[in-house]
């Protein structure tokens, strides 16, 4: 009986050493606020419904670093967007019907890289061209069409990824002609704010669901004639991950369509204007859904 509690002590070493192997859940992200947000959502998610280790591996790069990382196994999903997947991953003609978009995206994804598309959350985050609230009260622009014709040369702020892709400052500059003072300033993204504040830029390239849209003096110009693509957000994620772990499908589907846009405003502007981690604002997003 004396050998009693070791054994137990061995066994227990046995099954923590066995748990600690237990293969993860590898949730990814990109770069910027938005994708954290999400990411971390994503990633409690898993973790409540299946009670299952999950990795993180956030912030990962833009588009491509992180679809790379996706179709070659490193992650088991990341949350992505249609119009971006369409273009910039695809290098697909651009389309403007949203349910047009989702199922390309779907079919293509999934027979070319065995990647699965589940229902969006229920927000689109398309390019937005941002001005200074009051230039645009003074020049009584609501539109793209009026800063074409009002004759203005605009210094343009925008993010890299923006400036060389298809679906960005291509489609812009083919759609609407604007004038340029000189070349874009390429910044992160969680810079153009504060450049359009200071006067660097006079216009720039944001995220119709920065949650500095709400904080700030500014306006959004109408893409009134369809320069860019929707961009709905959902989760990308590899079939075999589905297969291997049952009831994945289920968790991450109870986020569809809980995420209306002004909701993802607000978990971002928690993030960016009022600083709070990004765990706790997963976390209390997460008390609302059922």
């Amino acid at each position: 009986m004396a050998r009693t509690p070791a054994l137990a002590v061995l066994l227990l070493a046995g099954l923590l050493a066995a748990c600690a192997g237990e293969p993860a859940v590898v949730v990814g992200s990109k770069n910027f606020t938005e994708q954290l947000v999400l990411g971390e959502i994503l990633a409690q998610q898993v973790e409540r419904r299946l009670g299952i280790k999950v990795e993180r591996r956030l912030n990962l790069g833009g588009t491509m670093l992180a679809h790379q990382a996706l179709a070659a196994g490193e992650i088991d999903l990341y949350p992505e967007y249609t119009g971006t997947a369409l273009m910039a991953v695809l290098d697909l003609p651009p389309a403007y019907d949203p349910q047009e978009v989702r199922e390309r995206v779907k079919a293509e994804y999934r027979r070319r890289f065995e990647i699965e598309w589940l229902p969006p959350f229920g927000f689109d985050n398309s390019f937005v061209m941002v001005v200074p609230g009051e230039l645009a009260r003074e020049k009584g622009l609501e539109t793209l069409s009026d800063a074409a014709a009002e004759g203005t040369a605009w210094a343009l702020g925008a993010s890299y990824e923006f400036e060389g892709r298809s679906d960005g400052l291509p489609a812009l500059n083919r759609v609407y002609g604007l004038k340029w003072a000189g070349s874009p300033v390429t910044m992160d993204l969680g810079l153009l704010y504060r450049a359009l504040e200071q006067g660097q830029v006079t216009m720039v390239a944001a995220n119709g669901t920065d949650g500095m849209l709400s904080a700030l003096d500014v306006k959004i110009l109408r893409d009134d004639r369809g320069a860019f693509p929707p961009y709905e957000a959902a989760v990308a994620v590899r079939q075999s991950s589905l297969d291997r772990w049952p009831g994945l499908r289920e968790a991450l589907g109870e986020l569809s369509g809980s995420i209306d846009p002004s909701t993802m405003q607000r978990l971002n502007y928690q993030a960016d204007g009022e600083h709070r981690p990004i765990e706790e604002i997963a976390a209390r997003f997460l008390e609302t859904v059922p």
